[in-house]
């Protein structure tokens, strides 16, 4: 698999497709959806799409596609050739950089994970749509509420018969497949990363990416800078990151903060506060007192 394209900056998120088959193009299509990398504190997340005439479904599951995560890296690599080489199966990923991760979770109004999550797959159905594929039957793997997700689809795609189930990887081929693509892109993801801040972050030392590895925890303890935390390769959503930040890292105090906690708001701790117990305020730096540097909102 080519991932040029999203190595060309890591820092956002892009789309790899197949080319379109022309049967897809001719023929009813049943669509797979799955994600590899939902959980780890490291690397990207992938979301997968896999997609073939209905035509064809004994034929792609002949090929022995199962939900990767009980397949082995080498089993997992021949499968996802066999699929790629396929002319009447097509693929499309969806790489979500952990930068763009970190940014929306992270941002002044909260975007979870499972929203992430559900924009992916949108994007994914309508990106084959556009490429031509005549989408007929949609499996998703759930995130959330299978319920709640599958009339959201279908609100969306109202002429496409839509089916979101739990271990949909382990009950529906074209889902096994997804699975399988989104899984081997991942894994060259993270294992190819080049790091842009510094090359000493260039060891690919840090094993799955999951908070409970080993490998993972030792590189995430050995690589933080205590001011600047951690390359773009770190989600810093994750509570992993956050508490090995809040007990290791300097802390800082933006002076914008003091703007927004000062808007004359009560907050409804205060009223279990004790009297007379107030935090005491930061004085400005002498840096910034002895040059007069003052914040401005208006240029």
């Amino acid at each position: 698999m080519d991932i040029s394209q999203y190595e060309m900056d890591n820092s956002k998120s892009c789309v790899l497709t197949s080319g379109t088959p022309q049967a897809a193009q001719n023929e009813p299509c049943c669509l797979g959806i799955d994600e590899a990398g939902r959980g780890p504190v490291l690397g990207a997340m992938v979301y997968g799409a896999c997609y073939y005439p209905l035509s064809q479904s004994e034929k792609v599951k002949e090929l022995g596609v199962a939900d990767s995560k009980v397949l082995t890296e080498d089993m997992r690599d021949e499968l996802f050739q066999k699929i790629n080489s396929d002319d009447s199966v097509g693929w499309l990923v969806e790489i979500i950089s952990p930068s763009d991760i970190s940014t929306k979770m992270l941002a002044r109004t909260k975007y979870s994970l499972n929203a992430v999550s559900h924009d992916a797959a949108i994007n994914l159905i309508r990106q084959s749509i556009q490429k031509g594929v005549q989408v007929k039957e949609i499996y998703v793997d759930t995130v959330g509420v299978a319920e709640n997700y599958q009339n959201k689809l279908s609100e969306l795609f109202p002429d496409i018969t839509i089916k979101v189930t739990p271990k949909a990887d382990a009950l529906f081929p074209c889902v096994s497949a997804a699975s399988i693509i989104a899984k081997v892109t991942r894994d060259k993801v993270l294992s190819n990363w080049k790091f842009p801040e510094d090359e000493s972050y260039n060891s690919s030392d840090y094993g799955c990416g999951y908070p409970s590895d080993p490998a993972t925890q030792k590189w995430l303890n050995s690589n933080l800078d205590k001011v600047f935390g951690y390359p773009q390769f770190v989600r810093f959503s994750w509570s992993t990151c956050q508490k090995i930040l809040d007990e290791s890292a300097v802390r800082v105090h933006w002076e914008d903060d003091e703007e927004f906690d000062n808007d004359n708001t009560v907050s409804l701790l205060s009223f279990f506060t004790q009297k007379g117990v107030q935090e005491k305020a930061v004085k400005r730096h002498n840096f910034l007192e002895s040059r007069k540097l003052k914040q401005v909102v208006k240029f």
